[in-house]
């Protein structure tokens, strides 16, 4: 059997695990910075009043000649009223060999280092004793020694209202904490589930893609966050994925109508092949010409729809290409394919970021479907013309003609016939695929070239243009985002 894949956590659960753990870290390290601070502070400052009623007891014993009956009480104000000013110190007073005269409210106890110090002859000699359990409480005692063998005086000052302090301080900490990583993971929980709610539909979306297999799913987007551009960009490529798929599809449909025709015309004649002995010799020959111009119709079309696919792929790398080159390579070879005359004029920087590959198709399309019009009957004796203008020089101010700066401003391809002309209704569809005009019905061609000619402008930035020419032809071509503006869009 194969191992259980473990399950991967959601990104609202990380959400709410990384607040809760980042929320206790940062409490924890408050809290025990705050409380080993608050706890220093407060056992420091009772160690400071402390040591100066130890202080106060040694200046007193050294002053004056006192002995243990000046620190018994007396209901008069006297030397013992001074220690005891801060209502939390403890007098204890020995006699001679260490005897307790008068007790406290705590009986402390007497060890004999207490009861030497008792009968030293000087006054004013300390010992203390850090930690003293005795009872329910623990002390910080010191024993200041009145001198002349006469006594002591017995300080102490007690331990447990100060850790029972710390004590609860150290509880409200750990309550404080706790309800931090709580109250942090409710608000992770919260703010995940606000994060993550739009991903979820956005993977809902994008699994209800994979599963039916159409791209035509409405996106929900909201909001102006990344998760909103994430969605933004996610249904953009939903509708360019869509628009392929339908363009696909519409090509498929239009190349197979397309091709019926032909192929029909290539199974009449190839049946008369049968009887072609008995058929008469201008019968034959005329059939061999139907076939090999079938056949080359066949083959245009054919090669034409691989041109459109491969316009479409966009495999071939962007670089910079200067538009008046192209222009001269493709009339170039017109000149030879037609012995037509062709003539280029350029003006202006026409050099474009794009595709060289596609971008010489497109052109040479135009000056074919020139060179297919513009025949005999219609002027042959004068030149197609292909005319390039590109972007001007920036003028000496830094701005160009349209205020963006120079070399903002598009490259125009034209190329230039005498033929018959475009008619109004087909100036506007003359670039779509398959379209052929009825006047143009009769001569060969599939109807693919122009619209060529659309997908290279749209996919350089520009878009495609038709009209007539002034005395009689036509004018086609397209324009390409120049080299100084945005990059040539993918396709």
């Amino acid at each position: 059997m194969r191992p259980r894949r473990p399950r991967a956590s959601s990104l609202r659960t990380t959400f709410t695990v990384s607040f809760a753990a980042v929320a206790a870290v940062v409490t924890v390290l408050v809290g025990f910075i705050g409380y080993g601070a608050a706890a220093r502070l407060v056992r420091v400052d009772q160690q400071t009043v402390f040591a100066g009623e130890v202080r106060e007891l040694r200046r007193q014993v050294r002053a004056h000649d006192l002995g243990p009956g000046d620190y018994v009480p007396s209901g008069r104000s006297g030397p013992r009223d001074e220690l005891m000013r801060t209502g939390r110190t403890v007098v204890q007073v020995l006699g001679p060999g260490g005897t307790v005269v008068d007790r406290s409210s705590q009986e402390l106890p007497v060890r004999s280092l207490d009861r030497r110090l008792a009968d030293t002859a000087p006054a004013g000699r300390v010992t203390e004793h850090d930690e003293v359990a005795q009872g329910d409480g623990r002390y910080r005692v010191a024993t200041v020694s009145l001198g002349g063998g006469r006594g002591a005086v017995q300080l102490a000052q007690e331990f447990s209202d100060t850790e029972d302090l710390l004590r609860e301080l150290q509880q409200r900490t750990v309550l404080v904490v706790w309800a931090v990583v709580v109250s942090a993971g409710l608000f992770g929980w919260w703010l995940a589930r606000r994060v993550t709610r739009r991903l979820v539909r956005l993977a809902g979306a994008a699994e209800d893609v994979a599963r039916t297999g159409r791209p035509a799913i409405q996106v929900p987007v909201a909001g102006r966050d990344e998760v909103a551009r994430l969605g933004r960009s996610f249904d953009r490529m939903l509708v360019r994925l869509a628009r392929a798929e339908e363009d696909q599809r519409r090509l498929v449909q239009d190349a197979g109508h397309e091709l019926r025709t032909p192929l029909t015309s290539l199974r009449t004649n190839i049946s008369l092949l049968r009887r072609i002995d008995e058929l008469p010799a201008a019968v034959r020959e005329e059939l061999v010409n139907d076939l090999a111009e079938e056949a080359r119709e066949l083959t245009d079309l054919v090669n034409e729809l691989v041109d459109l696919a491969a316009g479409q792929s966009g495999t071939e790398p962007v670089q910079r290409v200067a538009l008046a080159d192209v222009a001269q390579d493709v009339a170039a070879l017109a000149r030879r394919r037609t012995g037509r005359r062709i003539v280029v004029r350029a003006d202006g920087d026409t050099t474009v970021e794009g595709r060289a590959g596609a971008l010489q198709r497109a052109v040479s399309n135009l000056v074919e479907n020139a060179a297919k019009f513009d025949h005999d009957d219609h002027g042959r004796s004068e030149p197609i013309e292909i005319v390039v203008t590109g972007a001007r020089a920036p003028s000496p101010s830094g701005t160009g003609g349209d205020g963006d700066g120079g070399g903002t401003e598009p490259v125009r391809v034209e190329v230039r016939d005498r033929g018959p002309g475009i008619a109004d209704d087909d100036l506007v569809r003359v670039f779509d695929r398959f379209y052929r005009a009825p006047a143009a019905r009769s001569l060969p061609g599939s109807g693919l070239g122009l619209s060529i000619v659309r997908e290279v402008a749209e996919a350089h930035g520009g878009m495609p243009f038709a009209g007539r020419r002034e005395g009689g032809g036509a004018v086609l071509g397209f324009t390409a985002r120049a080299a100084g503006g945005r990059a040539a869009a993918d396709r």
